[in-house]
């Protein structure tokens, strides 16, 4: 090959071609230890698929572009969200458990609160063990909610009604840390309450604002996108991290003295157990590159572009996630009795 046409052929590569070759090429000279090294930097050699349990346009979409628009220049590949929403995110781990290999090419991005609840009230298809969280984005505390016009303006209007009639309650899914929140509300202070799950964030603000329910409880960075539509009057919370956005609303703990530990959503990313097992260089690559996100400028950019709170970004990686699962597990152990109805 002459000088020209070498020139030719090598500006012919793309950028991750170069890169990738370059790395083998180390590895090979190199000892014979670094071999699994140069599998996992040939990785990724395609898109990644990302598995998402809800309906496109809500809140863990808006999560998961901001987070992968500046993920996918670390690990120098394209993300492709495929939404699978229904049975409270089942049919979209029912889907990625069952149809996804377990190659490390494709993940799913949840909610671990409520999803993990709805593995309490009814256990899935496969076993719960046979994937991990292991990419934690965010922490979302719950909240309790009125439309800007209804006529509960205050806690204290609410626990009144609440003493004279069962109120109805919106929920974004029965199964969910907010619903927690509430009913563990409803047994603190003596009043009757009926859930009712309107799916989705969106259809639960909409629920408390045009009166279709008394109120409504919710993840409160959706009820704060809201703006003025509402009138946030509790958060299920240590602290109301927000403030202003959330109507200075005080936690449940601080108005009553309870201990109620924090009715937290999390999104997270997961992977098939058997992935992380059998790839551990991409698994690893996957994590390394993911940890570069949160330090990047351009990450905190990207979340207040999507109208997201950066007070809620929150890293957590496989220990973080697994003990949060289990915490979820056992909440919804102790209130199954309630999220079942039996």
């Amino acid at each position: 090959m002459s000088n020209s046409q070498r020139s030719s052929f090598i500006s012919s590569l793309s950028r991750r071609s170069l890169l990738k070759a370059g790395a083998a090429a180390a590895v090979l000279g190199g000892s014979g230890g670094l071999v699994s090294r140069a599998f996992a930097a040939g990785y990724p050699e395609r898109n990644i698929d990302v598995i998402v349990p809800t309906r496109e346009g809500g809140g863990a979409d808006r999560n998961l572009r901001a987070f992968t628009a500046v993920w996918k220049k670390y690990l120098d590949t394209n993300f492709e969200p495929g939404f699978f929403p229904g049975a409270s995110g089942r049919v979209g781990y029912e889907v990625y458990m069952g149809k996804y290999e377990p190659d490390c090419y494709s993940l799913i991005f949840g909610n671990m609160g409520p999803e993990v609840l709805n593995w309490v009230v009814k256990e899935p298809s496969f076993n719960i063990d046979d994937y991990i969280y292991w990419g934690r984005v965010d922490t979302d505390p719950g909240c309790l909610f009125v439309g800007a016009e209804s006529k509960l303006q205050t806690l204290d209007d609410v626990i009144a009604e609440g003493k004279k009639r069962k109120l109805n309650v919106g929920t974004s899914r029965l199964a969910h840390p907010a619903s927690i929140g509430m009913l563990a509300l409803a047994e603190h202070t003596g009043i009757e309450v009926t859930l009712i799950p309107l799916s989705g964030g969106k259809k639960t603000v909409a629920g408390a604002v045009t009166g279709e329910v008394d109120f409504s409880v919710l993840t409160s960075g959706t009820v704060a996108a809201a703006g003025d539509a509402v009138k946030t009057l509790l958060v299920f919370n240590d602290k109301n991290v927000l403030g202003e956005a959330l109507d200075n609303a005080p936690t449940m703990n601080e108005v009553y003295g309870t201990n109620l530990p924090p009715m937290l959503s999390s999104r997270a990313f997961g992977i098939h157990k058997a992935a992380a097992d059998k790839y551990p260089d991409r698994f690893e690559m996957l994590q390394s590159t993911f940890r570069k996100v949160f330090a990047d400028p351009e990450y905190k950019a990207s979340v207040l572009q999507a109208k997201g709170h950066w007070e809620y970004v929150n890293y957590g990686g496989v220990e973080e996630c697994g003990k949060f699962k289990q915490a979820m597990l056992d909440l919804g152990a102790k209130y199954k009795s309630y999220l079942t109805g039996s």
